[in-house]
Formats: structure tokens, sequence, C-alpha cells
């Protein structure tokens, strides 16, 4: 009988990978770049085979985005609506991706589809993770007015994920934005208060004071670093954690 010592350890159990849109968008304007939507499935393959139990929420903004659309005079509670559906089509895209590659997925929508996919059912979605497969959450949380940021916490919170993991487009937390000033600092690590207080845009504030309400940790990192996302997981590479003070 194999000493249980030698057995390796997980750094997690089970996580929350959000997603933005645009990451799905490569260097393209607007829409779903193929090659970048495999990429990235590789990356959750590889987290995947280390057995972790793994949850995505996908952005919608490289198809629409509701505040975009109310600004330009839409009524919100519609563009919210066709914002949810656009990270459906994420979702489906995502999890075509994943299937290709061997991984067993199911897109789960706040908003019911049944032709396309599951309604969020909170249980039968656990149970899907206790059987290794990837549940994609989709439509948000199904109500206008909350950002997938705040579904992403809402549904790591109910899964019990034991941290949400934020892939972006720059390797964590600035104090402003590294891509337009070149003497931006990086925070290895902050508290939920100081965020908030700071006014920080990586997330949006509900979706940062519900992480803090229920204790969950919220790591941000680059996406575009090949094998990044397993190294993220693991604990090593470039990285701000979110976290109590």
């Amino acid at each position: 009988m194999a000493d249980q010592k030698d057995e390796p350890q997980l750094p997690y159990k089970r996580v929350l990978l959000k997603i933005s849109g645009e990451a799905l968008m490569g260097d393209q304007g607007f829409g779903l770049h193929p090659p970048t939507v495999e990429r990235i499935a590789k990356e959750i393959q590889a987290v995947h085979e280390m057995g972790v139990e793994l949850c995505l929420v996908i952005g919608g903004g490289n198809i629409f985005r509701g505040l975009q659309g109310s600004a330009q005079g839409m009524e919100r509670t519609t563009a919210d609506y066709m914002g949810m559906l656009a990270t459906v089509m994420n979702a489906l895209a995502m999890q075509g991706a994943l299937e290709s590659l061997g991984v067993h997925t199911r897109v789960i929508s706040a908003i019911p589809m049944d032709q396309v996919c599951e309604p969020y059912i909170r249980r039968r979605a656990v149970r899907h993770l206790e059987k290794k497969r990837v549940c994609i959450f989709a439509a948000g949380t199904g109500n206008p007015y909350f950002t997938t940021d705040t579904a992403s916490t809402l549904r790591a919170s109910e899964m019990s994920c034991e941290a949400m993991f934020k892939g972006t487009q720059v390797d964590g937390i600035y104090d402003k934005d590294p891509r337009a000033n070149d003497d931006a600092v990086r925070y290895d690590s902050i508290s939920y208060d100081e965020f908030l207080q700071k006014n920080l845009k990586v997330m949006d504030a509900s979706a940062v004071a519900l992480a803090r309400d229920n204790n969950l940790p919220i790591v941000v990192f680059s996406l575009n670093d090949k094998g990044g996302l397993k190294g993220i997981i693991s604990g090593q590479g470039t990285m701000t954690v979110v976290g109590q003070s």
C-alpha cells in the first residue's frame, strides 16, 4: 500500500475561473478567435488534469456589453439581457473547445434555455463538479444590473470554491492602468477593504464586497502567458491576491 505522504497534495480542491469575453477575441476587435479559445481551453485542461474541480464564468464583452448599450441610449434592462445571451454564446464556444480536448463539461445557464444548456440548479451543479465535469456558468446571475464579476463571486460562494481566479490582460492589480502608465505599481496582495477604498477598477465593488462577506480569496493574474494558469493555481508566477487584511 502506498504511503499517503507520497500522494501529491492539490493546492486547491475546487476553484472558479472568471474569464473576460475580451480574452476570447485575441487580436481581433470583436467576436471569437478560435485559436485563442483553444489556447485557453488547453490551459483549463492542464488544471483539470491536476484533479482540481473547476467552474468557469465567461463575460460577454467581446460580443455585447450591457453598460455600453445603455450608454448609447438602449434601455438598461434590455441591454443587460442581451449581454447575458452573449455570455451563453461564449460558454458554448468554450464547451466545444474543451470537449474536443476530452474534457467533460456542462453549460449551466441562469436563464432557462433547455435546448442548448442546463438550467442552474445548485445541487445538480455540485454533483457535476464531484464527477469531475467542468461547469461553465452562463447568463450571469439571470438578473439585470449585475455584472459577470458579481455572478462569479456568487457562483464561487454557492459552489464552496476555495478561491476565485480572475484572468485579465495584465498580471495582477495595479494602482493605475499599467498599459497607459509606466509608473504603475502592482500589488502582491491587497485587502478587500483597501481595494474598495481605493476604488480600483479590476472588479466591481459589489463583487469584492460579496467575496469579503464570504471570505473568498480573489486571485488576479494574466491569461496571456502560456501555461500560466496551472502555475498560478500551483502558487507560482505573478499575481495579486485580494483577501482579508
